[in-house]
């Protein structure tokens, strides 16, 4: 039996037990397979952990099938567990997948860094290096991320790259936000932006002229000119999508910090009703 993946191929003599794992539907499978693979971890001594990043993409039949298998391990004690990380949307996912869910799991909240950790982040592994950060750039840095770990990354990238000295100063700083802003547009941004639909984008951009967020549904639908019964059905295709959710009912917010910012780049002008710029 071989599998290829791209460039990848791996080869297995070992014939396949029949009967197990084999029936075609996913719950019942996925359950003897994570039931069987927790055996073979008790008897080797051993334990095993799936680790699943953007879990909320997952479909719905998947991940009630996921929870499913994981909540029979547990039941038998069997060393079978998983970490994942997703979008803020996921734990209404899983609920909504299997209402045990928010019992089985464990829910970690991760937000953007406070303002000390932030520092930490920039600071420390310049200083390992021999290289200090001016106060007045640490400070315009953490405001200009909002603590955000990868953009304290592409910040701290740039002040590197371009300061002609240590320590980085404040117009050090002021560079590497027109750097860093500039590779996230044509990037880490446009990747997002370029998945939307016309309508989805007016929508964002709807958002972004209120502000960072998050927004009521109803400012939203009104500076669109539509009702908010109209525009839920593309409120919620966008939260699927990842770009927005919803921190609390009847709000909605962006999912990357700075996207306001972008939207407002990219599609600068804005009348209610309507967008100019696509």
């Amino acid at each position: 039996m071989k599998f290829k993946y791209q460039d990848i191929e791996v080869a297995m003599d070992a014939k396949p037990s029949r009967g197990i794992a084999d029936s075609g539907n996913l719950e019942a499978d996925l359950t003897d397979l994570l039931g069987n693979i927790g055996e073979a971890a008790v008897e080797n001594g051993t334990a095993v952990v799936l680790f699943i990043d953007e879990l909320q993409y997952v479909k719905e039949e998947q991940l009630t099938a996921l929870i499913t298998a994981l909540h029979r391990a547990s039941q038998n004690q069997l060393p079978v567990t998983m970490v994942a990380a997703g979008l803020p949307q996921l734990v209404g996912q899983t609920g909504r997948a299997k209402s045990y869910a928010e019992r089985l799991f464990e829910f970690v909240h991760v937000d953007s860094l406070e303002a000390a950790a932030a520092r930490d982040a920039l600071c420390v592994p310049a200083e390992k290096q021999g290289v200090k950060y001016d106060e007045k750039a640490v400070r315009a840095i953490i405001e200009q991320t909002k603590g955000y770990p990868y953009f304290l990354q592409e910040w701290g990238k740039h002040s590197w790259n371009l300061a002609a000295a240590s320590p980085i100063k404040l117009k050090d700083a002021d560079r590497a936000t027109a750097a860093a802003l500039a590779e996230l547009d044509n990037s880490f941004f446009r990747i997002r932006f370029d998945r939307l639909t016309p309508a989805e984008k007016k929508y964002m951009r709807a958002m972004a002229e209120l502000g960072a967020g998050p927004h009521r549904s109803g400012d939203i639908a009104h500076l669109l000119d539509k009702k908010v019964t109209t525009v839920a059905p593309m409120r919620n295709t966008l939260i699927s999508k990842g770009m927005i959710y919803s921190p609390s009912h009847g709000d909605t917010a962006f999912t990357v910090p700075l996207f306001d910012g972008f939207m407002k780049r990219i599609m600068p002008k804005f009348e209610k009703g309507r967008t100019v710029g696509l």
